[in-house]
């Protein structure tokens, strides 16, 4: 295309006249830079990772909703809030991803910014989420005396209503009017968005890592201090109750601690050219690597209920009781079912054993 119909297209938008500097019918286009080879692969990420990642976290929400004992205790509730943004995510992202490097599809202006709101919403979510459960563990490991006063259910739930009315508002202001109404004045990684909300909106994130990031690190600086304490030669009953109680909150600090690094690791490309964006017109390349560091977001959604189900022995005793009572419910005593029950016993007498340690430490 030369200088001049670059001009000419640029004063048009859908075949109608708009003011200079307006969107062309193909401004789109500028934004679907992914070649074939690389549509493959992106496409096999999102079909693979999609499905996974919605079953996963369903069945964390699951578990937590059908185990009384969790769902009182604010801890669960920020996890079952993190895994509904999970959810949401494995939802809205793969879908909206693919039907636009895909298939190309050229939405309006509002519909465009109303799906991408949702991807928004499910990532602030997440991150919300996590920074949330870290101040739990914070409290629960340096207020361990005023926890349950501080952190009760109730605060639990108001404190996830707040991040959700929060999360919801700063994510369709973009369709609410703070966008950009001229091409030369938009983002190169989204459509119709203005680089000040996106550097506005990355610097929010910013600031919740890094909450997060100190939270944490004093949590395994504690952590440090407990396990040097238990190294030394105690007796009494009180002493191994309380010993048993660090355990537990160590186990639980290096459970966030491993999604924390796995957030980082995940994000902190996506968020780096994001800012590039907002100080620089990106080269296609930057742009075909922003799709790709996307999908890692995808994929830490992804991973997050895997660490739940392998290291948090709570939830992983609540999902062995649910598949168990699934399966008396549907072999109705068949040989399979008794054969499954055989070979969960040592699971369950361990999962019993830990259920009651945390009981204990944990009442009610």
């Amino acid at each position: 295309m030369t200088t001049e119909q670059s001009v000419v297209s640029a004063l048009t938008y859908n075949g109608t006249p708009t003011a200079a500097g307006g969107f062309d019918g193909e401004y789109l286009m500028r934004y679907m830079v992914l070649n074939e080879p690389e549509k493959k692969i992106l496409s096999l990420i999102c079909v693979l990772t999609g499905p996974v990642t919605f079953l996963e976290n369903i069945l964390v929400l699951v578990v937590i909703g059908t185990t009384d004992n969790l769902r009182k205790r604010p801890t669960y509730l920020f996890i079952g809030s993190l895994a509904a943004a999970d959810v949401l995510a494995s939802s809205f992202f793969p879908i909206i991803f693919l039907d636009f490097h895909l298939f190309k599809r050229s939405d309006s202006p509002e519909i465009y910014l109303f799906k991408l709101g949702g991807v928004t919403m499910a990532f602030t979510g997440s991150v919300g989420s996590l920074l949330l459960t870290s101040m739990d563990r914070y409290l629960c490991i340096y207020q361990a005396p005023r926890y349950k006063s501080l952190m009760t259910c109730r605060r639990a739930l108001f404190g996830i209503v707040a991040l959700w009315i929060t999360t919801v508002v700063i994510s369709f202001l973009p369709i609410f009017g703070w966008r950009c109404w001229s091409a030369s004045l938009c983002s190169l990684l989204f459509p119709y968005v203005a680089p000040l909300y996106i550097g506005c909106w990355v610097g929010l994130m910013l600031i919740v890592l890094f909450l997060i990031v100190g939270a944490y690190a004093l949590i395994l600086w504690k952590a440090h201090q407990h396990e040097a304490a238990m190294e030394a030669p105690t007796a009494g009953r009180s002493t191994m109750g309380r010993h048993a109680r660090m355990r537990v909150d160590i186990h639980l600090a290096q459970t966030l601690g491993l999604i924390l690094m796995i957030l980082v690791l995940c994000w902190v490309p996506s968020l780096s050219i994001m800012l590039i964006d907002v100080s620089r017109k990106l080269t296609i390349n930057e742009q075909r690597a922003f799709a790709f560091c996307g999908t890692l977001c995808l994929v830490n959604s992804a991973v997050n209920p895997l660490l739940y189900a392998l290291r948090c022995r709570k939830l992983r005793r609540a999902l062995v009781n649910l598949l168990r009572r699934v399966c008396g419910v549907c072999c109705r005593g068949k040989p399979v079912c008794v054969c499954l029950q055989n070979k969960d016993g040592d699971v369950k007498k361990y999962a019993e054993t830990v259920s009651e340690s945390l009981d204990k430490q944990n009442p009610g």
